[in-house]
């Protein structure tokens, strides 16, 4: 069985310990919910004050061209680009994720509408996180399409004639599985179907290849593992060859080719320029540089290759650890064993008694003590309750699982979780 000694050395001999000095993680805090929200990088809070007191309040307006904040988008999108396996000038960071799935999932259809205007359904995971679901129900109302959901096993019987997008995630929120991407994609085009990849919980925390998996759109978070704070803007990615066939339908200016010609009418600019729309928050694109910055860091150290080898092992060593000492508690696992189909995260799962399952307030009971991780609700039928724990490579450490599994065992040993403190449920869970 693993000690806390032989995680000590593993983190001694660890090449990537160093980067876990470019955050900010408070004493006593074992940091395993970076797959909902990163840390902060230490450069945060002195590039903000710089942004706001300086390029601000000082440059004023002169800065849109003294500190570059009108290219800034394009700029964070080719630092984007290399995580998630795009080209130059393919990516933008801007907007959130569901304003960017909007955008991509309504180009989607136009092509579907052009190309093969028999095909007017979407396919997506019920499990998929709600909100790319509210988006796509939305736009299908409006355009008339249909939304179909279906189990992960139910994907490929769903690849038939009247099929217009297949719309994933990458890796699972709820579970941490994980779709084989170029396969996927590959079956999808095959049956006439354009691709859309939800990569929020993939950005940063796995390697991800969209052209050679020959993807057709994609958007990511920028506040989950490339820690860009709080409602960091998010990404979006174009295939080129769809780039430039159709306006996406948000025309804002910031999209127009020149946008200072103030014309009336709209001409959209070349290339994934025109996927952005409004005025960009410098603000909260200046943090997501700090977060991107660490990736740089990484890059001379093995880069998304390490990244990933480590993320296993860290997954590797919580699954092996939970199984072994925290038996006999109604803990099961919902994230695959096989590195193949994992994320960076592990989701247990907890039996059911009367009451309910008490894996939120396990949950709580963890974050009193400085693991921090988070609950997801089950419905009730297929899905279970979740415990779900990200491990963030750039910052997580080997004792930290050590460590936070003790915890876990602590907690579900002396019944801590029952104190009714854990299970006051609070907005955010």
């Amino acid at each position: 069985m693993m000690t806390l000694q032989d995680c000590q050395q593993r983190d001694a001999a660890d090449p990537l310990r160093s980067l876990r000095d470019l955050f900010s993680i408070p004493p006593g805090v074992i940091y395993l919910d970076g797959n909902s929200l990163g840390a902060m990088p230490k450069t945060a809070a002195a590039r903000a004050a710089q942004v706001v007191t300086h390029e601000w309040g000082h440059d004023l307006i002169r800065s849109w061209n003294t500190a570059g904040w009108f290219t800034l988008p394009q700029r964070l999108g080719n630092m984007i680009a290399p995580l998630i396996g795009a080209g130059p000038d393919q990516v933008v960071a801007t907007d959130t994720t569901s304003i960017n799935l909007y955008k991509v999932l309504s180009a989607a259809v136009s092509i579907a509408k052009q190309d093969a205007p028999q095909r007017r359904v979407i396919v997506s995971e019920r499990s998929n996180f709600p909100t790319d679901l509210y988006i796509a129900e939305g736009l299908c109302k409006a355009q008339g399409f249909t939304l179909k959901l279906v189990e992960p096993e139910e994907i490929a019987a769903s690849l038939t004639s009247d099929l217009a997008v297949l719309m994933l995630t990458h890796v699972n929120y709820r579970t941490g599985a994980m779709h084989d991407m170029a396969a996927v994609t590959a079956t999808a085009h095959a049956a006439g179907a354009l691709v859309i990849w939800d990569l929020a919980h993939s950005a940063g925390a796995v390697p991800v290849d969209l052209l050679g998996a020959g993807a057709d759109f994609a958007v990511g978070c920028g506040y989950k593992y490339l820690n860009g704070g709080p409602g960091a803007p998010a990404f979006l990615w174009v295939n080129p060859k769809h780039a430039d066939r159709f306006w996406q339908p948000l025309s804002g200016w910031w999209g127009h080719a020149a946008p200072f010609a103030f014309t009336p009418d709209y001409q959209p600019a070349p290339g994934v320029t025109r996927y952005l729309c409004g005025t960009q928050p410098m603000v909260s694109l200046s943090l997501l540089e700090c977060g991107l910055d660490s990736f740089k860091a990484a890059e001379a150290l093995g880069g998304m290759a390490a990244l990933r080898t480590k993320s296993l092992a860290l997954t590797d060593l919580f699954i092996e650890l939970v199984e072994q000492r925290c038996q006999g508690f109604g803990l099961g696992l919902a994230t695959p064993r096989a590195h193949a189909q994992r994320g960076s995260q592990v989701c247990l799962t907890r039996e059911h008694a009367p009451g309910g399952s008490g894996a939120f307030a396990i949950v709580q009971a963890l974050i009193a003590r400085g693991v921090i991780g988070d609950f997801r609700a089950g419905d009730g039928a297929a899905y279970k309750d979740i415990l779900r724990f990200g491990f963030t490579p750039l910052y997580i450490g080997f004792e930290d699982v050590w460590n936070a599994v003790e915890h876990l065992r602590q907690v579900l040993e002396t019944g801590e979780w029952q104190k009714p403190a854990f299970n006051q449920k609070h907005a955010v869970t």
